[in-house]
Parts: structure tokens; sequence; C-alpha cells
């Protein structure tokens, strides 16, 4: 279920950003969705989110800047190892200036030059470009 989550919030925000909206608003939420939009802000593809009630069913509302063309999640959660990743984002993404695939590590929620960087591998949750 949470899976389904994550990509529709995704979906939400490409959906969002194709219309010129300046924020949107999610729900549900989980901390895989918070992890994975603090690297989007990280990044500078958005501008910033705000968590509204996390203990309950709670929102994000998301500020978009315009740059976002491109995000999705998997929904198969497919293991990657740290020499295999470069190999994986040189065939989903477009091209090798822009775009980062967000994976879920022992050492936490990275995009994919940190988890190089630290030589860990994991599973892809997605990418954005």
């Amino acid at each position: 279920m949470g899976r389904r989550i994550l990509n529709d919030a995704l979906r939400a925000i490409v959906n969002a950003e194709r219309r010129s909206k300046s924020t949107v608003e999610l729900q549900p939420i989980s901390t895989v969705m918070s992890s994975f939009l603090k690297i989007m802000k990280d990044r500078g593809y958005i501008k910033n989110f705000h968590v509204y009630d996390p203990h309950r069913v709670g929102r994000i509302t998301v500020e978009l800047q315009g740059r976002v063309t491109d995000c999705r999640a998997l929904t198969y959660r497919q293991d990657i190892k740290a020499k295999d990743i470069e190999a994986y984002r040189l065939r989903n993404l477009p091209t090798r200036q822009w775009g980062y695939v967000v994976i879920t590590t022992p050492d936490g929620i990275l995009d994919h030059e940190e988890a190089i960087s630290r030589n860990v591998g994991g599973q892809v949750l997605g990418y954005f470009h």
C-alpha cells in the first residue's frame, strides 16, 4: 500500500507542474514520501514542503518551482548493487546532466550520487528529472 501512496503523490506533483500550478496538496502521507521530497528539495526541484498533522492521516503542501518534468515511483522496488547504480541511471534517465534516482539503503534514503560516494546499494524507490 505504501508504494501506491508514493506513486500517487509523485504523479500529482507532475500533473500540477504540467498545469503550471504553484502548490499541490498531497494526502495521505508517509515517511518515505517526506524523505523523497526532502531529496527533491535539496536538489532544487521543489521550493519547499510543509507537513501538517503527521500522526494522523496528515497532508503535505508542496511549493512547486517548475523544474519537474517526470517523477515516478517504482512499484516493484528493484534491488541494486553499488557498482550497478551508474548503469541503472544511464538506462532510466534521459541524459547525464540532470535527474536523480532515489534509493533506500541501510544508511537511509539517498539519491544515486550519495549512494555511489558512500558505496552502498539498496532498493530503487523511484526517480525524478
